[in-house]
């Protein structure tokens, strides 16, 4: 067989997963910690059956099942460690899906969450949502004051200067704590009060909750809450409980109360009620069921329940909550350029309109659908100023349109993604004969825009956003399971797709903006140079880990111009040929990741001896860019 033969087979193959709209599908679960928070949303909203249904219902409970570990525990995600984090939002969940407490798996459950002290150990998200199901007292929560919001923009630690996902799940928190929500049948619900008993090691009215705000066993702590923010905590706790504080606290807790209800409300008009992610997805939800006075039938409860069905996934170990409301862009975007580079792109027609077209369509407030929405009147300066917001406009999502929020790596991606299409026979003529929408100059320039404005200060490219914090946010920190999420911070995968983006532009449109173009490509390649690590490898944040690091590293400074024998360059590849397993392969897991360490034989339990597809796929598409002469 030869390699066109060997390529053409595979293009045919994921031809025919190719969705009608064009794009790939994929499960994007993983985390345990999100899908228990869209079940305790729908507890407490009554369990309204257009929010999930018994089939669902069913298959969630499976879901949970089939992931409890040996110990009894569940992790942080599937692949993780049992934590309390994972197991008490799991053990809550199954209980109010209706799984009896003396069912064996429960009664697992159960045990080792008493092993290790109860769930006043647990990590301050899980509380978050005992406090909301009338499990935990909000006494027992660490102040999350909305107040907050109304601090003036200029002030060093503003709430809109933090990294955009910490920033829209601390709002409804804020909303939802400010408002002391609690589930209205908790005091009669036979479940919650079962909880009550079953989650803790003392009788639950005599715990002294206050105390207990800082509890943390040591599976959670990944990020111990830093000394600056545990002082500030306990200076809340007085704030939120001293009398002579509460004349000035409930005079500004209404107007932060207020905005946030206004914040949330462009949120959900800005991403057509999908929000940013699952976590403030479903506090959203729940904080318009409450401004709605509890009714279901109110528009925007509606609407919120009408789009969970964007964050589930169905297979064969049940149905989980994504991530994200899917990664249907970001993979199109490769797939099609993986294409094009095969020389396949008109041997496969439909299949490359197809994604001309889903391209088009989800550029964001691109097209005349999008540009009519509601979304649309957020994208003015003013709008964009108070909601904190960057461009828009012109970007690619990592999902679909809907969402709304544009990324810097998707929209280099789908912008590179367009520019190869622009190479297609079979879709340039479509879009002369008027069968494909064309995709004018205009919008790659708006493209152009979106990566020129998000490039940081540091010569790299951020998420969503610019940088607009400071490192010493991270020592105010609230959340011991999550590290680095105060700002956002210059990736090398985000850097790269925008950096090979504008070099790509430049190469088909080389008169645009031409000085700030290549002003741009220069400093990327520099911050590429700067964030090498000493052997030879790059950190990736986004996936596991070095491999896929070294990829986005190497083609990044080729791209803008390193040449395959410059130090950076034959340094990464020396590293990367160390890793190399006997079978030929590279494979290391998420202990990657937070080790911040090559894990050498992390794929041992699962891979083939050792080695990964996956991790050899990035590996060899790294050393390939770059040249690599040892071919052996």
């Amino acid at each position: 067989k030869t390699v066109k033969e060997a390529m053409k087979k595979a293009v045919h193959f994921y031809s025919m997963l190719q969705t009608e709209d064009g794009h790939w599908a994929g499960d994007y679960g993983g985390p345990h910690f999100l899908m228990p928070g869209m079940i305790i949303t729908w507890y407490v909203m009554g369990k309204p059956s257009l929010m999930l249904n018994d089939e669902q219902c069913a298959l969630m409970a499976h879901y949970l099942k089939v992931h409890q570990q040996s110990d009894g525990g569940w992790g942080t995600h599937i692949e993780s460690p049992s934590t309390m984090f994972g197991t008490t939002l799991s053990y809550v969940a199954l209980r109010l899906l209706g799984v009896d407490p003396n069912d064996k798996d429960m009664l697992r459950g159960k045990a080792f969450i008493q092993n290790q002290g109860g769930v006043t150990m647990t990590s301050s998200w899980a509380k978050f949502w005992l406090c909301i199901l009338g499990c935990m007292e909000w006494e027992g929560h660490n102040s999350v004051p909305p107040e907050m919001w109304l601090l003036p923009n200029w002030f060093p630690f503003h709430p809109g200067r933090l990294w955009c996902h910490c920033r829209m799940v601390y709002l409804p928190m804020g909303y939802l704590y400010g408002s002391r929500f609690v589930y209205d049948k908790a005091e009669t619900d036979e479940v919650v009060l079962s909880l009550r008993k079953e989650l803790y090691c003392e009788d639950y009215d005599s715990i002294p909750w206050m105390k207990t705000r800082h509890f943390i066993a040591p599976m959670d702590n990944y990020s111990p809450i830093p000394f600056v923010m545990e002082f500030a905590q306990n200076a809340m706790a007085r704030y939120e409980s001293w009398a002579i504080f509460q004349p000035f606290k409930n005079f500004v807790r209404k107007f932060g109360l207020s905005f946030s209800a206004e914040y949330m409300a462009a949120e959900d008009l800005q991403t057509n009620f999908i929000d940013i992610g699952p976590v403030n997805k479903v506090m959203n939800m729940l904080s318009a069921y409450h401004l709605a006075g509890g009714d279901l039938n109110h528009p925007t409860v509606v609407n919120h329940m009408l789009r969970t069905a964007d964050y589930l996934w169905l297979a064969e170990d049940g149905m989980k909550m994504q991530g994200y409301n899917g990664s249907q862009c970001w993979d199109t975007s490769f797939a099609i350029q993986a294409i094009s580079e095969c020389g396949l792109m008109d041997e496969f027609p439909n299949l490359s309109k197809k994604i001309w077209s889903y391209l088009e369509r989800t550029q964001i407030l691109s097209t005349e659908v999008s540009q009519a929405s509601p979304a649309f009147k957020y994208e003015s300066f003013e709008n964009r100023n108070k909601y904190y917001r960057h461009v828009s406009k012109g970007g690619w999502p990592f999902s679909t349109s809907a969402h709304g929020w544009p990324i810097s790596d998707c929209t280099g991606e789908g912008l590179k993604g367009v520019m190869v299409l622009l190479k297609s026979k079979s879709v340039q003529d479509a879009v002369k004969n008027g069968s494909l929408r064309d995709i004018s100059e205009s919008r790659l320039q708006d493209a152009v825009n979106v990566i020129l404005t998000l490039q940081n200060e540091d010569g790299g490219w951020a998420t969503y956003e610019n940088n607009r914090g400071f490192g010493w946010y991270e020592q105010l920190n609230p959340s011991e399971v999550f590290g680095d999420i105060m700002i956002d911070y210059s990736y090398a995968e985000c850097s790269m797709a925008s950096l090979t983006a504008l070099v790509d532009f430049h190469k088909l449109y080389p008169d645009h903006r031409t000085n700030e173009v290549l002003h741009s490509i220069e400093q990327g390649r520099k911050f590429f140079e700067s964030i090498q690590r000493d052997d030879g490898s790059w950190y990736g944040s986004w996936a596991c880990c070095f491999c896929y690091g070294c990829w986005f590293g190497i083609e990044g400074l080729i791209k803008s111009g390193e040449t395959p024998s410059s130090p950076a360059i034959q340094k990464c590849c020396r590293f990367l040929l160390s890793k190399q397993r006997e079978n030929g392969g590279w494979g290391e897991d998420f202990t990657s990741c937070y080790d911040k360490d090559y894990a050498e034989n992390g794929m041992d339990s699962y891979g083939d001896d050792g080695s990964g597809v996956v991790n050899t796929g990035w590996a060899l598409l790294a050393l390939s860019e770059a040249k690599c002469d040892d071919i052996e």
